[in-house]
C-alpha cells in the first residue's frame, strides 16, 4: 500500500473512576514519543460534559481554557498537546457533548433524519465517530490519538465509550 492511501491508526486514552488522573499528558507524551519515531500525530479531546465548549465554564471547577490559533476556548489539554507534539489543533480538536447533541438536534430540526425517531444510539454514536474520523480525514496524520475526558462512571460518558466500542467494527 503507497504512503498516501495508507490508513491512519487511532488510539483512545480512557480512564478510571476517579478523573484528573493525567490522561491529557499521558496523551501529549504518547503523541510524543510517536512524533520522535517519525510519525505525524493528530490529538484531540472529547469531554462528556453538556456545555458546547468550557469558554463559560468556571477556571476554579474546569481549570483555564487553552485558545488555539483559530480562536476557539478549548480544554486546557489541547495545550500539552501542542507543546509535547509542536503541532496545531483547532476547534475541531476538542468536543464536548454538548457540541454532539446541538449538531444532532440541529440536523434532526432540519429534517436530516426524515422523521425517524433521533436516539443515543446510532444518532449521537455515529456523530462521535464522526468527529473522531474528521482529524484523519482533514489532516495528514499517521495516528490519531483521542483522549475521553471524564471518568467511566459518568453517564455522561457512556456515548463516548459506546462510540469508540463501536469503532473498530465501522
Amino acid at each position: 500500500m503507497s504512503e498516501q492511501q495508507r490508513q491512519p491508526r487511532f488510539i483512545f486514552i480512557t480512564g478510571g473512576v476517579v478523573s484528573s488522573l493525567g490522561k491529557g499528558i499521558a496523551a501529549a507524551s504518547i503523541g510524543r514519543l510517536l512524533v520522535a519515531r517519525g510519525l505525524r500525530v493528530g490529538l484531540q479531546k472529547f469531554d462528556p460534559y453538556i456545555n458546547v465548549d468550557p469558554g463559560t465554564m468556571s477556571p476554579y471547577q474546569h481549570g483555564e481554557v487553552f485558545v488555539t490559533e483559530d480562536g476557539a476556548e478549548t480544554d486546557l489539554d489541547l495545550g500539552h498537546y501542542e507543546r509535547f507534539t509542536d503541532a496545531n489543533t483547532s476547534r475541531a480538536s476538542n468536543v464536548t457533548a454538548g457540541g454532539i447533541y446541538n449538531s444532532v438536534i440541529r440536523r434532526e430540526r432540519r429534517g436530516d433524519y426524515l422523521g425517524a425517531t433521533v436516539q443515543v444510539v446510532p444518532h449521537i454514536t455515529d456523530e462521535i465517530k464522526q468527529r473522531v474520523r474528521l482529524i484523519a480525514e482533514t489532516s495528514a496524520v499517521d495516528v490519531v490519538i483521542t483522549e475521553i475526558g471524564g471518568t467511566v462512571g459518568d453517564i455522561e460518558s457512556l456515548p463516548f465509550l459506546e462510540a469508540i466500542r463501536q469503532f473498530p467494527v465501522d
